[in-house]
């Protein structure tokens, strides 16, 4: 669009001020797109890659104005031209800042936003661990249940057998006195008896241990579920 390293700076500088134009067009669409978009972030790379190449267009542009105004004889017409090529460089470096400025804000929205992602990331991280522990509490509660249910069933079970073998207590005394009253009725010898007698003891011992054997694996089994 310009003619750079060549032209009269007439042409120059018109080819400058439209270039500038077009700069600061793209300025303000960058300003508009920032302001409109909802999470702010920069969603035409291309027109601010162009913009920043229009901006240093025109300061080329300056420089070489620069260089054919201080070319001019009369004092007058050299005054006015170095004024219109400053008027032209400071329009222009307003908009290479208002540039900077869009890249800083941008750059810092896009660091928060970097930011806010890996918080979450790490929120999700603490609350999945969080939920590992409730899961891990609910089963132990859960075995915690199952070992009470296993208990009571236990104890239910140890007092019926305790309950059968005071059962069959009392049906041995009254067969051991049925027996006794059949045997004196008959007239037994001494040794008869004190055979039976003996044989009483041997499953009185007999009853006993069995009730110990009992005691012991409820026991065990008591301590096993603690």
């Amino acid at each position: 669009m310009a003619v750079e390293g060549g032209g009269t700076l007439s042409e120059i500088y018109q080819n400058a001020k439209k270039v500038l134009l077009i700069a600061r067009d793209g300025v303000e669409r960058l300003e508009r797109l920032e302001s409109s978009t909802s999470n702010g972030r920069l969603d035409s790379p291309e027109l601010s890659f162009k913009v920043k190449k229009d901006i240093s267009q025109i300061q080329s542009l300056c420089a070489e104005m620069d260089r054919l105004w201080r070319s001019i004889a009369a004092k007058p017409q050299r005054d006015l031209w170095k004024r219109k090529v400053e008027l032209v460089a400071e329009e222009a470096e307003s908009l290479k800042q208002s540039l900077d400025r869009y890249f800083s804000r941008n750059q810092r929205r896009m660091r928060e936003a970097q930011e806010r992602a890996e918080l979450l990331g790490r929120a999700n991280g603490e609350s999945a661990h969080i939920l590992r522990i409730f899961d891990e509490e609910a089963q132990a509660m859960q075995s915690v249940q199952n070992s009470k249910r296993m208990l009571q069933e236990s104890l239910s079970t140890g007092t019926a057998i305790l309950s059968k073998y005071s059962e069959q207590r009392e049906r041995l005394k009254n067969a051991q006195r049925k027996a006794l009253d059949v045997l004196n009725t008959v007239g037994l010898s001494n040794s008869v008896l004190r055979l039976i007698e003996r044989r009483n003891r041997v499953d009185r011992w007999i009853k006993y241990m069995g009730m110990l054997i009992t005691l012991a694996v409820l026991y065990f089994l008591v301590t096993w579920n603690r």
